[in-house]
């Protein structure tokens, strides 16, 4: 069996939407897992609805018959029958949305968020799962809640993989019976008191990998718009190329300092069990893509960049002059941690400590105050980090000429440089 993930981009629009089908009419005869995220920019979307819940601007309605009305079009466009139990599916999910939004916001930001933002998933999944049936794909559509158990850090949910795995096992083994066709979420899971958690933004990637490796996969398929995993994102650097296989040694490093072609969390999973996991062009499904698996090197072997935009800086220091050490060290990843901040990059002198991560303006500043009553606190906003795998010197000069760098560090296969944009 196979698990196969389509991302928002894939399912932004009734064209899509019908793609989709078109690529999975060629893998009737086997049993395959649809992992599937939000349509379109339905993420964004539900987020505004939350900050503007929360901010009790008076928004929040307009909001939702803006996002209805995006979803009520690609329904239409699909030519579904007038009484077809899809619209009525549909208006349930902004029925519990308008629900979440009536009660007092006690909970705070990340519980709101999760409760509200996981049912771009939940529509999306059920308008695609009920086209699929209308085409004749019969399809057996999943909660992915249903099995799927994490704790409660919510927006950052944990997985509980005890719980998981025979959840996943049991559920899928008796569905596979009946179809050979599963619709369910990425992104979401499900606490022991029923709340609804996020995995992290493109968690999809990740909820892909837990069902393959819970089931053995004999492949994850991440189905993108672009032809693979590229060298760069061409947004950014112009001489991007196709990789054509990567190790997961690389795709791992090139992931957890920002790739954004899949999920941080996607590989290990994967490795653990040696499952491939091939990155395809869903706009000509029929090229290879790039291949992720035990390989010993990426071929080609070229400079990989990533770029990561709104960054901070921090440099903090002590206050009564004693050393950075482990004692220091212990309490300052302590804070970090328990504001849920990841770090991007760290250097540390006798008497300083340098960290850079992403600005979210929902950490950020929490973190900040709890830093500045502990330690001599620093800290430069809008900059750029540029992470290159398997660097030359001379693109990193390249890069950086006619910019002002704030932190720079290298080791045999990464290069990293915090700029700013003078």
């Amino acid at each position: 069996m196979k698990v196969f993930k389509f991302g928002g981009a894939s399912v932004k629009d009734a064209g899509a939407v019908r793609n989709v089908a078109s690529i999975l009419s060629a893998f009737s005869s086997e049993e395959i897992v649809v992992v599937i995220s939000a349509m379109g920019k339905t993420t964004n979307a539900l987020e505004k609805i939350v900050e503007s819940y929360l901010n009790a601007d008076g928004n929040v309605q307009t909001l939702l018959d803006q996002l209805r009305s995006f979803h009520l079009n690609i329904i239409n466009d699909l030519n579904f029958p007038a009484q077809h139990p899809v619209r009525k599916e549909l208006e349930q999910s902004f029925v519990e949305i308008e629900w979440a939004t009536e009660e007092p916001p006690s909970k705070g930001f990340n519980w709101a968020y999760d409760q509200i933002v996981c049912h771009g998933e939940l529509m999306a999944t059920k308008i695609i799962s009920h086209y699929l049936n209308l085409k004749g794909m019969n399809n057996v559509w999943l909660d992915v809640r249903d099995v799927l158990k994490t704790d409660n850090t919510y927006r950052e949910a944990v997985v509980d993989w005890e719980l998981t795995k025979p959840l996943i096992n049991k559920t899928v083994t008796g569905l596979f019976k009946k179809n050979k066709l599963i619709i369910t979420q990425g992104f979401i899971g499900t606490t022991s008191e029923n709340f609804s958690t996020t995995l992290g933004r493109e968690g999809s990637d990740y909820t892909a990998a837990i069902f393959s490796h819970c089931l053995d996969a004999s492949e994850m398929v991440v189905w993108k718009d672009v032809p693979g995993v590229l060298s760069a994102d061409p947004k950014y650097y112009d001489d991007a190329i196709k990789l054509d296989q990567l190790s997961y040694l690389d795709a791992i490093e090139l992931t957890y300092y920002g790739a954004t072609v899949i999920h941080p969390k996607t590989i290990k999973p994967l490795e653990n069990k040696q499952i491939p996991l091939r990155v395809a062009s869903f706009i000509a499904p029929e090229n290879r893509g790039t291949l992720i698996g035990n390989y010993k090197e990426t071929k080609p072997l070229v400079p990989c960049f990533i770029f990561k935009s709104n960054q901070i800086l921090f440099s903090l220091s002590s206050k009564d002059f004693s050393f950075i050490a482990e004692k220091n060290l212990s309490n300052i990843f302590s804070i970090f941690a328990q504001h849920h901040v990841k770090i991007n990059m760290m250097q540390n002198s006798a008497v300083s400590f340098s960290v850079c991560t992403d600005n979210d303006a929902q950490k950020i500043p929490g973190l900040i105050e709890e830093l500045s009553t502990e330690f001599h606190l620093r800290y430069n906003e809008n900059l750029q980090l540029i992470t290159v795998r398997h660097y030359y010197p001379s693109t990193i000069e390249q890069l950086t000429k006619g910019k002002t760098i704030l932190m720079e560090q290298r080791s045999r296969h990464t290069a990293q440089v915090v700029i700013r944009n003078d």
